[in-house]
């Protein structure tokens, strides 16, 4: 007999294959540049000042996105399966398994909230599919590999965007969006409760340059389906200019 738990990670794992499936069919279908499974995880505390997230800056001298400051994770090893069907159990011990070797967290692939997957544009020279989980940091102190971590830090959201702002930093789009939306919360309970209250969004991500630099933009902008930036309607996107980033969101 199972107990409710297992019915739990049973339901959980059959959504998170149905939700897979649909993007795959949708989006996930350009042989030309295949995505690579990738996990990361947000790591959460509550700090001095709210809700801090663990960043972590890449080496400079690495291909995909160095010198930035990131989550910890990477790609989906073979390793991380248990079962080759099962990408999603494999996307949390991903994660785990990258928040350790990068930071030396020690988390649980079970209390990992998923609440988003992002995938690259067509223009990216790798496109990594990546799940995007939340947890509650460890008791664990912080420690950096010096490999392709170089630099640690406690960031509130809010001045990790506002680091962003003064040029001091610099975050890939899906970073600093999902930061974004951390603003809306105090603390990790009411951050992880807020994650899990609806289905994993799914963001696809296409870019256009506008006379103020480029921009990012998701399904929901009047522009993703015409490709025109001054097309009237509602907004999904993310202006990367000189002077800062400008997030547009008609539902928020």
């Amino acid at each position: 007999m199972t107990n409710d738990a297992d019915h739990a990670n049973d339901e959980q794992a059959t959504k998170a294959r149905d939700l897979l499936a649909s993007w795959a069919e949708r989006h996930d279908n350009d042989p030309e540049k295949p995505t690579i499974p990738a996990a990361t995880v947000c790591v959460l505390r509550d700090g001095p000042n709210g809700l801090d997230t663990l960043m972590l800056r890449r080496n400079s001298k690495l291909a995909f996105a160095g010198g930035m400051w990131v989550f910890p994770g990477g790609r989906i090893d073979p390793e991380d399966y248990t079962d080759p069907d099962d990408l999603a159990g494999a996307a949390r011990r991903a994660a785990v398994r990258e928040a350790h070797e990068e930071s030396g967290q020690q988390l649980s692939a079970d209390r990992l909230q998923w609440f988003a997957h992002w995938t690259p544009p067509s223009i990216a020279p790798k496109r990594f599919a990546t799940w995007f989980f939340a947890c509650r940091a460890s008791d664990n102190a912080v420690e950096i590999d010096g490999g392709e971590i170089h630099e640690s830090a406690w960031m509130t959201p809010a001045d990790t965007l506002a680091q962003v702002d003064k040029q001091q930093i610099e975050l890939t789009p899906p970073t600093w969006v999902t930061l974004h939306a951390l603003l809306a919360y105090d603390n990790v309970v009411d951050a992880l409760e807020g994650l899990g209250a609806t289905d994993p969004t799914f963001y696809v991500t296409k870019v256009l340059r506008s006379p103020d630099g480029p921009v990012a933009f998701w399904q929901g902008d009047a522009a993703y389906e015409s490709g025109d930036l001054d097309t009237s309607g509602p907004r999904h996107r993310l202006l990367m200019s000189a002077n800062g980033f400008r997030f547009e969101h008609s539902s928020v």
